[in-house]
């Protein structure tokens, strides 16, 4: 992994983690932690050589991330779906070349990011099922886009969005418009109060009107041409948000770890990791983590040297990854009591970033039923 401005890395993780708990606090997106990612060349670190990117595969974003969620998970939520989609979008035939071209460079040039804009507030997350709100109206010299998008992570740092919408047409097409935040009509609504990873940036965007160009409508079929999955692209997706919590569980254990050797109580006379059952509980913690990281290391392997995926394993993937790093959060917690539960502590803020671990795509019931329904047959 390359950085390009000669800071190390240990350097630059701490500069965020020393932001993490500001930037929590005041629910504030830490702009100048991605100015630092960018200046060590971190956001094009999958952008195709051929753009000026360094090219890099699943395994080494997947330590990126790891690392970066260790420092703040919402950076780390962020950079992961900038480093997913630099990746997608140069492997994706449907886009006009001179757009991802454009989206490369920018990356490239000046760190510009994106992220997919996909939720609505009647439709939920698209893979249930259900056409978007979302409209595109073909225009004279392009598409008009109108509609809401909620949890639109990394939004205020964001340059380009993918919107998830339909054509106006008699028939109507779906797919991704690419879209400048900065076109006139849309608005950002500064909606994002959330239990965790609170400087996401998970906002609204409401778009009306917002005009782009016919080819920006980058990858737009017919609804019948968008079932199924690219299981390449979903091992991506899982692989990067499961880094993120395994990141924030790991943070967690070493906050723990410190905590045990440097907690004394009078009646005991010694530090709680003398104690059996602590060191019994760190073990339990430590097994959770050490699947977890055989996990990832796993999934990232099998992408990167280009082996079939089964969509049903990915989705098992992330289901037990999540609940690994929620229950050895948890495990920490417990054993911490009321110093867990104090906001001058960190324990308490990764056990809120844990928790969100299970909200992503896939969610649990739904890995669940299809691994149950594979197996039966059904």
């Amino acid at each position: 992994m390359r950085m390009e401005n000669g800071c190390g890395m240990q350097e630059l993780i701490a500069a965020i983690a020393a932001a993490a708990e500001r930037h929590d606090r005041d629910g504030s997106f830490p702009h100048a932690s991605f100015a630092a990612l960018n200046a060590a060349g971190l956001l094009s670190l999958t952008t195709p050589t051929r753009f000026g990117g360094q090219g890099q595969g699943l395994g080494p974003s997947a330590d990126l991330v790891r690392a970066v969620g260790r420092a703040c998970p919402s950076t780390a939520l962020v950079l992961s779906m900038q480093l997913l989609h630099q990746h997608s979008i140069g492997a994706n035939a449907q886009w006009p070349a001179h757009l991802v071209g454009q989206v490369a460079r920018a990356a490239v040039e000046r760190g510009a990011m994106v992220n997919s804009l996909r939720v609505e507030p009647e439709l939920g997350s698209p893979v249930r099922g259900g056409m978007p709100a979302t409209v595109a109206r073909r225009t004279a010299t392009g598409w008009a886009l109108s509609g809401r998008k909620i949890y639109a992570t990394g939004v205020p740092g964001l340059t380009w969005g993918l919107v998830w919408a339909r054509t106006d047409e008699a028939e109507p097409r779906l797919g991704s418009f690419l879209l400048p935040i900065a076109t006139p009509g849309v608005r950002i609504v500064e909606t994002w109060d959330h239990l965790g990873l609170r400087a996401s940036g998970s906002h609204d965007v409401v778009m009306e009107d917002a005009a782009i160009p016919f080819d920006h409508g980058v990858d737009v079929r017919p609804p019948a041409a968008w079932r199924g999955r690219d299981g390449g692209q979903a091992a991506w997706n899982v692989t990067l948000i499961s880094a993120v919590y395994v990141g924030v569980a790991e943070a967690a254990r070493d906050w723990l770890a410190r905590f045990l050797h440097e907690r004394k109580p009078s009646g005991l006379g010694a530090a709680l990791a003398s104690l059996p059952r602590m060191q019994e509980a760190m073990g339990r913690i430590e097994a959770r983590l050490l699947v977890n990281e055989r996990l990832l290391g796993l999934l990232a392997a099998d992408v990167d040297a280009g082996r079939p995926m089964d969509l049903t394993q990915v989705d098992l993937f992330k289901t037990v990854i999540a609940d690994n790093a929620i229950e050895a959060v948890q495990e920490a917690v417990a054993l911490c009591g009321n110093h867990a539960l104090a906001r001058s502590n960190p324990l308490e803020r990764h056990l809120r970033d844990v928790l969100c671990a299970r909200i992503h795509t896939p969610q649990p019931d739904s890995a669940y039923v299809a691994a149950g329904r594979k197996r039966l047959g059904l």
